[in-house]
């Protein structure tokens, strides 16, 4: 049996850390298998539309590399759709469930309800001060036709509602959970049709993902409660259950369910900041997921190579950022120079540290800068509140500490002996540099932390930092002179 998995979102808005994760697990499943990953939209519910939240789906997904081989893409600007099993867009299927939900009618296994949101509320309120689960009373199954006929002739608004039998034990296998069993008197007649016509996810979903031949069904576990209403669906519409995956959700570092309230969770919030989408992919895929062997670090291809559906765990996995920051250094540290530096340019724009032109014309004097300071960021908007001592003039002693190296005794000499050898060097790099610190070593009996720390707290105003040599390169002869000149006359 060929693999077909799908990733279903509703376009309302951003795309959150756990789409991602489900989207990530879809795919991995069907490249481990050489199977068939499918995007699908699920729109039927019109009033939580967003506009452009598709496209920007698009983007997320195609920034992380989570790339679907059927479904809804833009070519030129435009949507456009790609495979055999499409309309992938649930608003462009409605003819499709009007052929379903009648077979369903006709069968006897779902029938109209006319009941007002007002009565639903009552039954609702009632039930729960009763201490029972609230669930629909069934109050329009036992219409005949006659009545039903009636009713629809005089324009009553209606629903049509799956109509589940009594006391049925309903099972179903879950890939995560294993076998899970409810008793159909714990679940409602769910609405199939809403009153506006278009299906509600859970009549929609069942359809869809039989017509496009969906092996698994991979989602979070927020639907597990809705889970034996398709399976029965499944069951009367005469079609074969797809293999169930229930994500565990994923959780804060108070191991709470992750939501906007405490911080970043859309993929577009740690795009703007600069994270690497190979970083975020890595780490996103080991919420839930444990590996076979005792390492962190995957590209893509390992994931899908080493992916498999029995080692997602039962419990929550918790989103840490400062996790995800460790992981994106290091993806920061081990990415070539060119490609980072590329990242961090419209940062360094956006700070007014250099205009569009400068970016191109500095280019590899940028690449030196960032060249320095890039092992110390989490992700790259950091960049700019690490460069500032390449754009200012001068660079006054930042702590208590970086004053009291100045005021050592032989530091005076040994910055004039500095200036001295900057003046007459043939040039500022990185082995003209330290064949300085070698001289002044020889001449002046001066090494190690008593020759190093004075030069950088000169010329940085921090007594601890990146490589110096390369600092000095970045500086340049005119603004390393300048710095030491200042420090000098004003605390020597």
């Amino acid at each position: 049996m060929s693999v077909r998995v799908r990733f279903a979102p509703s376009p309302t808005g951003f795309v959150h850390i756990g789409s991602l994760r489900t989207a990530l697990y879809n795919y991995l499943l069907a490249k481990k298998h050489g199977g068939k990953y499918v995007l699908r939209i699920e729109d039927t519910d019109q009033s939580r539309l967003v506009e452009g939240a598709i496209e920007n789906l698009l983007s997320s997904m195609d920034w992380a590399s989570i790339n679907h081989d059927e479904g809804i893409a833009i070519r030129d600007g435009e949507l456009v759709e790609k495979g055999e099993y499409g309309p992938y867009i649930q608003s462009h299927r409605l003819e499709i469930y009007k052929k379903y939900i009648q077979g369903l009618l006709d069968s006897g296994d779902a029938y109209p309800c006319f009941c007002s949101k007002e009565r639903l509320e009552e039954i609702r309120e009632k039930q729960k001060s009763l201490g029972l689960t609230a669930k629909y009373d069934g109050h329009c199954k036992s219409l005949t036709k006659n009545e039903i006929q009636e009713k629809i002739q005089a324009g009553e608004p209606y629903v049509i509602r799956l109509k589940l039998p009594v006391n049925k034990n309903i099972e179903f296998d879950d890939a995560v959970r294993g076998k899970v069993v409810v008793n159909s008197d714990e679940v409602d007649d769910q609405v199939l049709i809403k009153s506006d016509g278009f299906p509600t996810y859970h009549f929609a979903v069942v359809v869809d993902d039989y017509l496009m031949k969906i092996t698994h069904v991979i989602r979070g576990e927020e639907w597990l409660p809705s889970t034996p209403k398709h399976v029965y669906l499944y069951e009367v519409l005469g079609w074969k259950v797809p293999q169930f995956v229930h994500l565990p959700n994923i959780l804060n570092t108070e191991k709470k369910k992750l939501s906007k309230r405490q911080g970043d969770v859309a993929v577009e919030d740690f795009m703007k900041k600069g994270y690497l989408p190979e970083a975020l992919v890595n780490y996103v895929a080991l919420i839930g997921w444990s590996p076979e062997e005792n390492k962190e670090i995957f590209s893509m291809k390992e994931l899908e190579e080493k992916f498999s559906l029995d080692r997602v765990s039962k419990s929550g996995g918790v989103f840490d950022v400062n996790k995800l920051n460790w992981m994106n250094n290091h993806y920061i540290k081990e990415g070539a120079i060119e490609r980072i530096t590329d990242l961090a340019i419209p940062y360094l724009i956006e700070a007014a540290y250099i205009t569009e032109t400068e970016a191109g014309e500095k280019h590899e004097w940028l690449q030196d800068m960032v060249s320095v300071v890039k092992d110390s960021i989490d992700y790259m908007q950091q960049i700019v509140e690490k460069v500032d001592i390449f754009f200012k003039k001068d660079a006054k002693p930042e702590d208590e500490e970086a004053e009291e190296i100045l005021k050592q005794d032989y530091v005076g000499e040994l910055l004039q002996a500095f200036r001295e050898k900057l003046e007459t060097a043939e040039a500022i790099d990185q082995e003209n540099v330290k064949k300085i610190f070698k001289e002044i070593q020889k001449e002046k009996g001066i090494k190690g932390p008593n020759l190093f720390k004075p030069i950088r707290v000169a010329i940085t105003g921090k007594a601890h930092g990146p490589d110096l040599p390369l600092i000095m390169k970045v500086l340049g002869r005119q603004n390393l002179l300048y710095r030491i000149e200042y420090v000098i006359s004003n605390f020597i």
